[in-house]
């Protein structure tokens, strides 16, 4: 016990506090030389965003990084990491401007798209138009709430729909 206690408080000293120039260098490894994505970068380089946040969380650039971290976690569809990013995103920077993108993102690709749990999709969506009535995203948030659970056919039916509806008006002028 003594030695795991030890170990433990080796490591935490010896932990090397990141700077941008750290995320930066890791952030490069994205990358293979002939610029497919190299995978097993991934999940080491959102984790270097998020330590950096950790330890720098009044850092200007922190909530950027957060925001990068979030990106990348969602396009992974990595559903855990993704949600706990969003949550810390929201906590801990609910004044940056990207807030409610990141918000956005975790509603349509992650509860919606992925888990298809559209009860908490709707809840963020709701949650994005009171926290930010004056965001740039209300007309997208407003959409996806109106086409909530419907299938693409069903949409693709209201568009001919309203097309027709448009055409035949026009003649009617």
């Amino acid at each position: 016990m003594m030695f795991a206690m030890l170990a433990f408080g080796i490591m935490a000293c010896g932990e090397k506090k990141l700077t941008e120039e750290d995320l930066k260098q890791a952030e490069a490894t994205l990358f293979n030389d002939d610029l497919t994505t190299n995978t097993e970068a991934i999940p080491v380089v959102v984790e270097k965003y998020c330590q950096f946040v950790e330890q720098n969380p009044d850092a200007a650039t922190a909530p950027d990084w957060l925001f990068k971290a979030l990106e990348i976690s969602v396009s992974q569809k990595d559903v855990e990491k993704s949600g706990e990013i969003c949550d810390k995103l929201m906590k801990d920077y609910p004044d940056y401007d990207k807030t409610p993108a990141g918000m956005f993102m975790m509603a349509s690709f992650i509860y919606e798209d992925q888990l298809h749990d559209l009860d908490k999709a709707r809840v963020m969506y709701e949650r994005i138009l009171a926290d930010y009535p004056e965001s740039e995203l209300i007309p997208s948030v407003q959409a996806s709430l109106q086409n909530l659970g419907k299938t693409p056919e069903e949409l693709v039916r209201e568009f001919e729909m309203m097309q027709a509806e448009a055409e035949t008006g026009e003649g009617n002028e």
